[in-house]
């Protein structure tokens, strides 16, 4: 298999391109491309036991709670909660520029299934940990990079 290196974003998919930071993508795999994919149609998608409804992330064919492998695509609210960030302030590489804010942010479904992400569309001094936030996609060549921005309307 070959290693996927860093793409240009979509432009029009994109706010603020500057203050983005440079992006390793993922590799699509035949378990993942679901995942990867569902921004395309807007939407933010978790594999689902269909026996206890548990999420299940990453990806799996088994359900951890039930071992249930009666297991399927599931689309959630998109809404989440910051449960730690913090903001990284030194330039790693080229087209990697600081500051910007990583987080695991929880989402609303199902607290302990979180993502490693990255907090848009606000200042950094602004994140804390218990901000509402929703999903924003950043389009880079077949992949939806799922990012979140503060959720005003829950605030």
């Amino acid at each position: 298999m070959s290693e996927r290196t860093a793409a240009t974003p979509d432009t029009a998919a994109v706010q603020d391109a500057e203050a983005m930071p440079h992006r390793h993508l993922p590799l699509l795999t035949a378990a993942n491309r679901f995942f990867w994919q569902a921004g395309a149609h807007g939407a933010l998608r978790f594999m689902a036991c269909e026996a206890c409804a548990h999420l299940i992330h990453p990806p799996a064919p088994i359900c951890a709670r039930c071992k249930s492998r009666r297991v399927s695509e599931r689309e959630v609210s998109g809404y989440g909660t910051v449960e730690s960030y913090t903001i990284n302030t030194h330039r790693w590489e080229r087209g990697l520029e600081a500051p910007y804010v990583i987080a695991i942010v929880s989402i609303a479904e199902q607290r302990d299934v979180r993502l490693t992400t990255n907090i848009v569309n606000c200042p950094v001094d602004a994140v804390h940990i218990g901000m509402r936030v929703r999903v924003k996609f950043e389009r880079y060549d077949d992949v939806w990079l799922p990012l979140f921005e503060p959720d005003t309307e829950r605030a």
